[in-house]
């Protein structure tokens, strides 16, 4: 009793789509579509992921290089003699300790920028790839979408 219920109820529905020139849509496309963009977040994730870690190991990297150096300079550096001599010391380690951290700046904005960047560029590329599915999809003359 049920399913002749249905059945009117479904060729009510179709006939309304048909009046309104609907197009048909193939569900298998329209089901590859979303896993094509469920594909395309993990891919981001995991390349959001992959920068951070890169971003982590290279304030790590910088940070144990920053100690090394600066320990090291501190114990070469013995300040006798001339006082001109212990300034041009000093403006030497501190000439070359901007000079690092400019670099070590350099090197985690190109970082975070890559970081930020790569995900944004797979999801923008899927949406872009996602409508043009879409539109091919539905575009379709009615006959063709079960093809």
């Amino acid at each position: 009793m049920t399913e002749d219920l249905r059945h009117p109820f479904f060729d009510l529905i179709s006939k309304f789509g048909a009046d309104l020139s609907l197009p048909k849509v193939d569900v298998d496309k329209l089901v590859e579509v979303q896993r094509k963009n469920i594909d395309a977040l993990g891919r981001a994730a995991q390349s959001a992921g992959d920068g951070a870690q890169a971003l982590a190991a290279k304030q790590r990297e910088i940070l144990e290089t920053t100690f090394r150096e600066t320990t090291q300079a501190f114990h070469d550096f013995k300040p006798a003699g001339n006082p001109a001599d212990v300034a041009v010391k000093q403006s030497e380690f501190a000439k070359k300790a901007f000079q690092a951290t400019l670099q070590n700046t350099r090197d985690l904005a190109e970082l975070a920028k890559k970081a930020a960047g790569d995900p944004a560029t797979i999801i923008k590329d899927r949406m872009r790839e996602t409508l043009r599915e879409l539109r091919d999809l539905l575009s379709r003359p009615s006959g063709a979408a079960k093809a």
